[in-house]
């Protein structure tokens, strides 16, 4: 059988993993050589076609793709971690265990996705309070999603905002400051509406 996609030294992959067609994997970033940086994928991943992982990222077992995702470098990526179709997931972002990433997401640099949290679709995350200011790499600064947290679509969460462990955030939100545990917020800017332990089964 012919395969068409592309892998980069330095490239370790666990057994039972499967790569579709016109992927490109372990691209090296800006600046590096071919297979200066290791990429290390673990058992049983399910790459689906069109999909660019970037070198240097350290992935779990059981990582899957939609099509056409993108995953830029250095970053650390649990087990049983899903990532939509056309979703993108910049550099430097630590992703936990059991996270679901649905279609069309953006997770930018310096994101933190702990454990067990659920974005759904084109969630929008940002990382830059002033862009295109001087120094705006230098205090780039991305969410930090607690454990358990569930993101409904098409939200926007602002740079540095924390979203506590257990929240929801109501689909459509902008959310402009943090969100205590186990609150469930809702508009633009996002407001706390009750607790999630007081929403219907």
């Amino acid at each position: 059988m012919i395969t068409n996609y592309k892998l980069y030294p330095g490239i370790e992959f666990g057994l039972d993993s499967i790569i579709e067609d016109y992927c490109i994997i372990g691209v090296p970033p800006r600046g590096k050589k071919e297979g200066e940086i290791e990429t290390v994928i673990g058992l049983e991943a399910h790459i689906r076609s069109h999909t660019v992982i970037y070198a240097g990222n350290r992935i779990g077992d059981n990582f899957q793709t939609g099509n056409k995702v993108n995953i830029r470098e250095l970053n650390e990526i649990g087990n049983n971690v899903s990532v939509g179709t056309l979703s993108v997931i910049e550099h430097h972002v630590m992703i936990g265990h059991d996270v679901r990433i649905h279609s069309q997401v953006f997770i930018p640099e310096y994101s933190i996705l702990e454990d067990d949290v659920w974005l759904g679709p084109n969630v929008v995350l940002t990382n830059a309070k002033y862009p295109q200011s001087p120094r705006v790499k230098e205090t780039l600064k991305g969410p930090t999603i607690k454990k358990g947290a569930k993101i409904g679509a098409n939200v926007t969460i602002l740079p540095g905002i924390v979203v506590g462990k257990n929240a929801l955030v109501g689909a459509g939100s902008v959310v402009t400051r943090d969100v205590p545990d186990g609150a469930v917020v809702v508009g633009n800017p996002a407001r706390t509406i009750k607790d999630i332990s007081k929403l219907p089964y």
